[in-house]
């Protein structure tokens, strides 16, 4: 498990972990215990360009839908097949195995620090 305090986070409840022009994005714990248990994961095909903002999967609970945007952009680099295998990974380790997709990105991304996430979500 990553060290959460460790990360930069989006106001979309994204965790990202940045190693050198490499960002390894997924859900926070606090987003993934919002959705309930994770059936469903659908993400980007690796090659794919993706922009900040912008839609670039899908995540499907018992109890809703949730979009995964792009805190970066970028090119994808790996997809995380064992979330879209075992959906609940995201549910059971959202900092580490539960993991979503890495992206090659050129400019470093405006984020939140961990504690301006946690004032964010009320921790």
């Amino acid at each position: 498990m990553t060290d959460k305090s460790q990360l930069q986070y989006t106001a979309d409840h994204e965790w990202v972990l940045i190693e050198g022009d490499t960002a390894t994005i997924g859900i926070s714990a606090y987003a993934a215990e919002k959705l309930g248990d994770v059936v469903f994961v659908e993400l980007p095909e690796e090659g794919s360009t993706v922009a900040a903002g912008t839609v670039v999967g899908e995540i499907e609970s018992t109890k809703s839908v949730g979009e995964i945007f792009a805190p970066v952009d970028g090119t994808v680099t790996a997809t995380n097949s064992a979330v879209v295998d075992a959906p609940e990974l995201v549910n059971s380790d959202p900092f580490g195995e539960g993991w979503l997709i890495k992206v090659t990105f050129t400019e470093t991304p405006a984020l939140m620090s961990f504690a301006e996430y946690s004032a964010l979500i009320g921790e």
